[in-house]
């Protein structure tokens, strides 16, 4: 079992992490959205984590208390979240928002 510190190490760059349970209805209604809108992109990296007893400590270092839980890191920190199901133009604005924010982030470093 991997721990959270080294999941979080995992997360160089920009990243979007889909949190899902296997028998939540709104889980299996978002991954193929995000999954299809990370693939469109091409400017971040995608990572799933199924909520279960081997991905407790994950889920505690991420604080999710709810599934789907979408999270958009940077070099492993977390700088959004959205919690719930949401429509698919709804996700990309709020993707394609997001995700300008980590790239200013990114250019305000060099």
């Amino acid at each position: 079992m991997i721990s959270f510190d080294e999941y979080k190490r995992g997360l160089d760059g920009i990243c979007l992490v889909e949190v899902s349970g296997e028998s939540c209805a709104n889980c299996f209604s978002l991954l193929p959205l995000v999954s299809k809108i990370v693939r469109e992109r091409g400017d971040c990296k995608f990572f799933h984590i199924e909520a279960g007893h081997d991905t407790k400590e994950l889920l505690s270092g991420f604080e999710i208390v709810e599934v789907p839980t979408l999270l958009v890191c940077l070099d492993g920190e977390e700088k959004a979240r959205c919690k719930g199901f949401v429509p698919e133009e709804i996700l990309s604005l709020w993707i394609d928002a997001k995700i300008g924010d980590c790239k200013k982030l990114i250019g305000e470093r060099k």
